[in-house]
């Protein structure tokens, strides 16, 4: 494949490992953050000491933080940014590009919308957009650990590029036109996650772990199925892998926020543990919301959202998810 400049806007965790990625593939990367210090930092000591200390950047990542230069100079978009930062990087653009792509996971936090449905309402029904995702931590992903990911687009011909694009060495991706199934999944396996890290910390054993992940995977099929999404979806890389990867490890921020509740931690004690984002949280009220609009029964989603509004107790909530599975 010709060699690319792409631009990867969102310089955390996996914003680094994508562009740490392209560039083993010699593909040259304009590495945005918009903060300076973070863009000196990395600039200085080739690495990014927050999120990948370890990990050497090469001289094709470009960190920066001019956004209109980074735009100007790339031929592919990829965003990498925490969903609650997401609709502020679409606002930025002065004009539509000719396509996007994004590893964000989640749902846009204002409007309860998936952010494909807030592009296309935005920049035509046919703008090419492209979604990655699929069970895929960052450091391992960097390390060049074994990884596969999916693709969900609107638009066969820039599915092919972002596939040309990522496919090789360890990752391996995989194709899908169910854009709707695949936020989904993003979003609903984080609220899972909250509870299996819950249920671990209470050593409430790896049965109970198998019967909540099963059942949640029910619930998200369950509202896929009302919102248009393909049930294959749910019991591929997206759903089920993504599930299973999130809902068992520490490395998950969801999981592990979780296992801090468990602890007898507070909400906002165990938020103040983890530094960053913990999409979970805000998943728990947006799936709650469009799952009273489609009329669809979410009970162990509906659980952990009353638990992390302070509504319930951790065991009333417990006792709850199991009756209902």
């Amino acid at each position: 494949m010709k060699k690319k400049t792409i631009a990867v806007l969102g310089s955390g965790t996996f914003g680094t490992a994508i562009a740490i990625h392209l560039s083993r593939n010699k593909h040259k990367v304009m590495l945005w953050s918009q903060n300076s210090d973070h863009i000196k930092s990395m600039c200085k000591k080739h690495c990014n000491i927050k999120y990948l200390p370890k990990i050497h950047l090469s001289n094709l990542i470009i960190p920066t933080n001019n956004f209109k230069k980074c735009l100007k100079k790339s031929d592919e978009i990829i965003i990498a940014i925490p969903a609650n930062g997401f609709i502020n990087i679409i606002n930025k653009f002065t004009k539509p590009p000719n396509k996007i792509s994004w590893v964000t996971k989640g749902i846009d936090p204002i409007s309860n919308k998936l952010f494909s449905e807030i592009i296309l309402s935005r920049w035509g029904k046919k703008f090419p957009i492209g979604i990655i995702a699929g069970p895929s931590f960052a450091k391992e992903f960097a390390h060049s650990l074994p990884t596969a990911m999916i693709i969900a687009s609107n638009n066969i011909k820039y599915q092919k590029i972002l596939k040309q694009l990522l496919h090789h060495n360890n990752l391996y991706i995989y194709s899908s036109k169910d854009i709707i199934g695949i936020q989904l999944c993003g979003a609903i396996k984080n609220i899972l996650a909250i509870m299996c890290g819950i249920i671990d910390e209470l050593k409430y054993g790896k049965n109970a772990r198998a019967i909540l992940i099963t059942k949640g995977l029910s619930e998200m099929i369950k509202l896929g199925i009302k919102m248009g999404a393909k049930k294959e979806t749910f019991i591929g890389l997206a759903g089920i892998g993504d599930l299973i990867l999130t809902c068992t490890s520490n490395q998950s921020r969801n999981y592990k926020f979780g296992t801090y509740i468990g602890r007898n931690k507070n909400i906002n004690k165990a938020k103040s543990l983890i530094p960053n984002v913990i999409e979970g949280i805000n998943n728990t009220n947006q799936i709650h919301k469009i799952s009273k609009k489609y009329k669809v029964h979410l009970p162990i989603c509906e659980q952990i959202n009353l638990l992390l509004n302070n509504k319930i107790t951790i065991k009333k909530a417990i006792f709850n998810i199991f009756k209902y599975c």
